[in-house]
């Protein structure tokens, strides 16, 4: 008979990943971690620290993008309305909320302690929560270098970014997206787009009040105020929107979009974390340095 190798323990398991340098996922540090928040989601996930249950995967694959959500974190359903069942079946030993979700800590906390963060308030923008977040989530998962060196890829990134769109600074840019092919929702300087826009050196074009980081429905004829901005365009785009808008007299008028200054951009969770701050920072200047080389 052929002798067969001893299973490895988790010990011996996660010490051969510490000694390859990979990263130990977040229950190494003894907690099971589930979340019902896509900002601590993103979060977690670019920690190198993934949660043992999440919501709405599909669709945070689709809107959030990044960064990449592996197959072992089970999807709990709606955010509004997750699957208690299937929380309880993933066996957290702590839960990760924010302010969006008070509604539904009572039942959490009947399955696991729930600590919650507060990124999104009205009239307050969210970057600085964003790493207090960020600085949160490392130290309770005892993570706390992984944390800080990752504030320090973000801040790095935005100011080389920022050295690139110098030539840019001058013209301001309006991030929307739109509602229907008649309105739009705008996203004021409370919020992350309007917040990544600042630390790029770049002037958000909407300078009125915005209700809780974006105001909506806003017409599209606010846009004839605004002719000399770049248009950054989020999805998502309903259906048929932009074949109408191809159609529209008033659309094609404005000298924002006939002079090359509309910006269709990839998708990006709007009420992310520092990975989507990133993700709209990297989006945004790949769209202006390409309009900028296409109109000299």
């Amino acid at each position: 008979m052929i002798p067969t190798k001893p299973s490895p323990t988790r010990r011996s398991a996660l010490a051969l990943l510490a000694a390859a340098g990979l990263p130990l996922p977040a229950q190494a540090a003894g907690l099971r971690i589930a979340t019902v928040d896509w900002s601590v989601l993103e979060t977690l996930l670019a920690l190198d620290a993934p949660p043992v249950a999440a919501p709405e995967l599909l669709q945070f694959r689709e809107v959030a993008v990044e960064p990449a959500v592996p197959a072992s974190v089970t999807d709990l359903g709606l955010r509004g309305t997750i699957n208690f069942e299937l929380l309880l079946l993933s066996r957290p030993e702590l839960i990760f909320s924010s302010s969006f979700y008070v509604g539904s800590e009572p039942r959490l906390r009947r399955i696991a302690p729930v600590e919650s963060f507060s990124v999104y308030a009205a009239g307050r923008p969210p970057y600085e929560p964003a790493l207090a977040m960020t600085r949160g989530i490392g130290a309770r998962l005892g993570i706390a270098a992984r944390a800080e060196r990752y504030i320090a890829e973000t801040e790095a990134e935005l100011a080389s970014l920022r050295e690139k769109l110098k030539p840019y600074a001058s013209r301001p840019v309006i991030p929307i997206n739109l509602g229907d092919a008649r309105h739009m929702r705008v996203f004021g300087g409370d919020s992350l787009f309007g917040e990544v826009l600042k630390r790029l050196g770049l002037a958000n074009a909407w300078v009125d009040q915005t209700s809780y980081s974006a105001m909506a429905p806003i017409g599209l004829e606010a846009l004839a105020r605004v002719p000399d901005a770049f248009i950054a365009l989020i999805p998502p785009v309903p259906p048929g929107a932009m074949e109408t808008l191809a159609r529209s007299a008033f659309w094609n008028a404005l000298p924002n979009l006939r002079e090359g200054r509309l910006l269709p951009l990839a998708s990006i969770n709007p009420y992310g974390g520092l990975p989507a701050a990133r993700r709209f920072a990297r989006l945004l200047t790949e769209a202006l340095l390409k309009a900028g080389s296409a109109h000299g």
